[in-house]
């Protein structure tokens, strides 16, 4: 029998909170995580904590600075615009050759990624964005290419906290149901357009968002001047 791993449930328990406080805006931009204080609030030693906050770095949501710590990550509007750039560039490609080669079992899995709008609580709002990223992974792993699919997946959880500002809880699913249309109907072109429609408004809507209210918290409106350690 394997030994228990409190150290892994610890880390696993934390990350989940951490990002879950990230995504959805409990933790700002900037802000310092102490690993110390983070390992007093958990009741667990500090290597839990920094194995979480590792994690949380692989993801893009936490900076790591040698000698300095651990930071919630800053993006300006420049890193934001090409984050987005660079979905369309991987997420158009990707819908264009699963429109080509998708099976029926994989339109299927599509199908039941989405559990149902039930409000715009923070706990819907954090489903949401799992679901979402969940069917753009499949998506891409449909084109067969799984380097493909990891690459969406890492960028997707690097932008999860921008897309809780869409607010998309009810059209999340009638969205999605459009481009599995026109995969199941292996319809490249209608794939393409549905990817594009839902890509592009997602962009707009949330770079509004965060230059309207979001900029001061975010430095989106310019370089992060950068300061002495």
């Amino acid at each position: 029998m394997a030994s228990p791993d409190p150290d892994g449930t610890s880390r696993n328990r934390i990350y989940r909170d951490i990002r879950r406080a990230i995504i959805l805006g409990y933790l700002q931009p900037g802000a310092r995580l102490s690993v110390k204080a983070l390992a007093r609030k958990y009741g667990t030693s500090v290597t839990p904590v920094r194995d979480a906050l590792q994690m949380l770095g692989q993801e893009g949501l936490v900076t790591i600075r040698p000698r300095s710590g651990y930071f919630v990550t800053r993006v300006t509007l420049k890193q934001l615009r090409d984050l987005f750039e660079l979905r369309e560039i991987l997420e158009v490609a990707a819908v264009e050759r699963a429109a080509a080669r998708i099976t029926e079992e994989e339109i299927e899995e599509l199908e039941q990624v989405h559990a149902g709008y039930t409000g715009e609580d923070d706990d819907s709002y954090e489903r949401y964005t799992d679901e979402n990223r969940r069917f753009h992974y499949l998506v891409a792993r449909a084109s067969g290419n799984e380097e493909l699919a990891k690459m969406v997946g890492h960028l997707l959880d690097r932008l999860g906290r921008f897309m809780v500002m869409r607010r998309i809880g009810k059209a999340l699913a009638p969205t999605h149901a459009r481009l599995i249309e026109a995969l199941r109907a292996h319809d490249v072109e209608a794939a393409r357009r549905a990817i594009l429609t839902e890509l592009t408004e997602t962009r707009d809507v949330v770079l509004d968002r965060v230059i309207r209210e979001e900029g001061a918290s975010w430095y989106l409106l310019a370089k992060v001047p950068k300061r002495s350690e």
